[in-house]
């Protein structure tokens, strides 16, 4: 990663490349594949490798073909427990930080971010063990927490992954600007936040599919983000594919 990768999760170099002109319809068609065997009980990974052998995607093709895509059983359910912003109101709120903080990040540093057939807005970036603060960060916790705020959450709980190297960092980082704002927020670095939040009583915003798929409530506040501030956004839209492309 070079240093200006390291100040913005921006494109990465080849992305207009990868992601338009006939790659992009290949990329729809391969999705809408994809779907096809999800639906018919192919398992995710062995479906993800057939579609990308097949159109010879290289590695972000697949990587956003395997966020993009979920089954229509999966759609429904998680349809069917997706909440709007306005309904937080009163409620608690548990967030998974590094999946909404890096979305957010991507999208105010111009990189790519998918629209997917679940209607998640998910990004393509990846940690890999380490998260590295950028210049958006803590404009994108603002925003953040300026949107839940204007709907009245009762209180919101950031959880961040304690084995991912600067959790802890960010962590301390959201605490300071709830503190600043007077929010009424907590955060805990925890071993497994998926877990948490599958078990958690609390309403969910995350865009993590196997999570979705669990939890009883869920707010698509990405997507909500995406309308109302970035509506120049590079979003590649997956939503509507049912059918051949």
């Amino acid at each position: 990663m070079n240093t200006h990768e390291q100040r913005h999760r921006n494109a990465h170099l080849g992305d207009k490349t990868l992601f338009s002109g006939g790659r992009l319809l290949r990329l729809h068609q391969a999705v809408y594949d994809l779907c096809w065997l999800l639906n018919r009980g192919y398992a995710r990974p062995s479906a993800i490798k057939l579609v990308g052998d097949h159109y010879q995607l290289l590695k972000r093709q697949r990587l956003a073909i395997a966020r993009a895509a979920c089954s229509d059983a999966s759609r429904e359910l998680r349809a069917g427990k997706c909440l709007s912003v306005e309904a937080v109101k009163d409620r608690q709120l548990v967030i998974d930080g590094f999946n909404l903080i890096i979305t957010i990040e991507t999208l105010m540093a111009g990189g790519v971010v998918l629209r997917c057939r679940d209607g998640c807005i998910r990004d393509i970036a990846g940690i890999h063990g380490t998260y590295r603060q950028v210049n958006e960060t803590g404009k994108a916790i603002a925003l953040i927490g300026g949107v839940l705020e204007a709907f009245s959450p009762e209180n919101v709980l950031w959880l961040f992954d304690r084995p991912v190297s600067n959790s802890g960092r960010l962590t301390v980082l959201v605490r300071e600007i709830a503190q600043e704002q007077g929010w009424n927020w907590q955060t805990a670095l925890i071993d497994n936040p998926d877990q948490f939040i599958i078990r958690a009583e609390q309403v969910a915003i995350t865009s993590d599919s196997a999570v979705l798929d669990a939890v009883e409530q869920w707010v698509n506040l990405s997507a909500y983000i995406v309308s109302h501030f970035f509506p120049a956004a590079w979003v590649i839209d997956f939503s509507n594919i049912n059918g051949p492309v």
